[in-house]
């Protein structure tokens, strides 16, 4: 999934914040060749990679060996990789959307391994934790809040502030809590409508590193915000998004835009590299102008800019905001927020929680697809360039962040980059989503997406993967489930007193009554499978 959102403008003028030009890293890249930085498999018999490539005129137009192809830089060819200083605990990570945290309830999130609870106090301010109990290790997220404090429901110990203990039922009436029984606490950060946390123990808060977007503070700026927890790894999903080829073929037909016929080749120049990321432009071939502006910033943000002009010489802008965090081996969160400040008439028409579906329906259509990467990936375990055919016309963003990762990936707890690569030490937990006759099982009644219940704690289960993370889905669904049974109960009432009625025009308007009922309660139970069902694609239903 990514953004399609058209003259062309100065890059300053989408620049949140610029990106650091102290370790300014120059890399020649060619675009008159048509594939961009392949190299053919490295098979152990040193045979030439099987791909079907048949639309090449000549061989010298494949990357089998340093040249215009490659993309690369000069030092990476001599085995001289540009280092980056970078550590990824010294970031700020997109945690929640603000006006989805909790108020009654802790919170358990992570990133990268690190189980983190959040929760707001008595007096609505937000606090992060390590998750867990410094008695017994047990899940603090698990907990209650008593009177604004975080209560382990172990055994009741409370806490406040800044990690300290303040109540421990166990203790004698007279004695008193040491200092040292306390919590880990992590610096955490609300800007623009979302909680970030600061992930170092050592290193005090960077304030130049919290991403501040200029689209989002115009006047008239509106977004429509979704949150979504995904089954494969951050890096997966950051290449998905910055992904624009893929969008007329995976998602066709899912919006107004996407359109199968509209595949074809794409123009890209970069224009900025550094060791916090990369910027550039993008547009269609045929249309010959690249009017899009996208930029990733380490350690996981993402933005695709446009700005138009309207026949009254009015300039408006737009945003496709993709905030990433990891959440362990084969898993990730995202933040996606799609705004401007000009909406579309027709847009207002239709309630919030109808894009925040179709939204769970884009995911979903790429789902196979990515788990299945993601699992490919950890089982090889070479770098992406033994495995990826990037094209120049297609995917040039995908191969400039796995050469970012090249630079950063030493700072990581893990990853894989174009020509180098760390794996993780511990086996990835890959959950796929389900095709072809478990699809079928998975999307019926009860189940939603997963086998089991609709409330199973299954990343294949949409109601699992955002509806429990939005309250204003969470109260459509308990809305309409509620508006559902009372209907279907009057429905049934109206019945029993049509069967009992003796004047026809009574059992007329029973009966009549009873089936606008059945109407409203099929209606709810309609709105309710399209906020917690999976989309299965066609070929794949049963």
């Amino acid at each position: 999934m990514a953004l399609s959102l058209s003259p062309r403008l100065p890059h300053t003028t989408y620049l949140s914040k610029p990106l650091s030009t102290s370790k300014l890293t120059t890399i020649s890249v060619s675009f008159n060749n048509p594939l961009l930085g392949f190299k053919p498999v490295n098979l152990r018999n040193n045979q030439v990679g099987c791909h079907a490539v048949t639309d090449l005129k000549s061989a010298s137009s494949l990357d089998q060996s340093k040249g215009e192809g490659d993309a690369s830089s000069e030092e990476e060819s001599k085995g001289d990789r540009i280092v980056a200083d970078y550590y990824w605990t010294e970031e700020w990570y997109p945690l929640y959307l603000t006006k989805d945290v909790p108020d009654d309830a802790p919170l358990g999130l992570t990133v990268f391994d690190q189980q983190l609870v959040l929760y707001k106090d008595g007096n609505g301010v937000l606090h992060c934790y390590q998750d867990r109990c410094p008695h017994r290790l047990a899940k603090l997220s698990e907990g209650q809040l008593i009177d604004g404090r975080l209560e382990c429901l172990y055994h009741g110990w409370q806490f406040e502030g800044k990690g300290k203990c303040v109540k421990i039922p166990q203790i004698p009436a007279d004695a008193k809590i040491p200092r040292s029984v306390c919590v880990k606490t992590y610096d955490v950060k609300e800007s623009q409508g979302v909680v970030w946390v600061w992930m170092s123990q050592t290193t005090p808060p960077n304030p130049e590193k919290l991403p501040w977007f200029e689209n989002f503070a115009r006047p008239g700026f509106q977004d429509t915000s979704t949150i979504h927890e995904l089954p494969y790894d951050h890096s997966i999903l950051l290449e998905n998004l910055m992904d624009p080829a893929h969008i007329p073929i995976s998602h066709d037909r899912t919006d107004w835009t996407a359109k199968r016929e509209d595949a074809q080749a794409l123009l890209f120049e970069v224009t900025e590299r550094t060791d916090r990321g990369f910027a550039g432009w993008w547009g269609k071939e045929k249309d010959g102008s690249m009017p899009n502006f996208l930029r990733f910033d380490a350690p996981c943000v993402l933005q695709n800019n446009r700005e138009l002009v309207d026949k009254d010489g009015e300039k408006h802008y737009f945003t496709g905001l993709f905030l990433c965090r990891p959440t362990g081996q084969g898993k990730s969160m995202l933040i996606v927020r799609f705004g401007g400040t000009k909406r579309s008439p027709l847009a207002k028409l239709f309630p919030k929680w109808y894009f925040h579906q179709n939204a769970s329906k884009v995911f979903e259509q790429d789902m196979g697809f990515l788990s299945s990467q993601n699992e490919v990936l950890m089982k090889e375990k070479v770098p992406t360039k033994e495995l990826y055919i990037n094209l120049k016309s297609s995917d040039t963003w995908v191969a400039e962040y796995r050469k970012w990762m090249d630079k950063v990936g030493h700072g990581m707890p893990y990853y894989f980059g174009h020509s180098t690569l760390s794996p993780p030490k511990l086996p990835a937990v890959v959950e796929h989503a389900p095709a072809g006759l478990i699809a079928g099982v998975s999307a019926s009644s009860p189940a939603k997406g997963g086998i089991g219940t609709m409330h199973a704690p299954n990343l294949a289960n949409r109601y699992f993967r955002h509806v429990i993370h939005c309250k204003g889905c969470s109260s459509v669904v308990k809305a309409f489930t509620a508006w559902k049974n009372r209907l279907s109960a009057a429905a049934l009432v109206l019945t029993a007193l049509a069967i009992l009625a003796s004047s026809r025009q009574w059992k007329t308007f029973l009966l009549l009554s009873a089936t606008l009922c059945l109407g409203g309660a099929y209606a709810c139970s309609t709105a309710v499978a399209m906020n917690t069902t999976n989309f299965i694609r066609v070929h794949r239903r049963l």
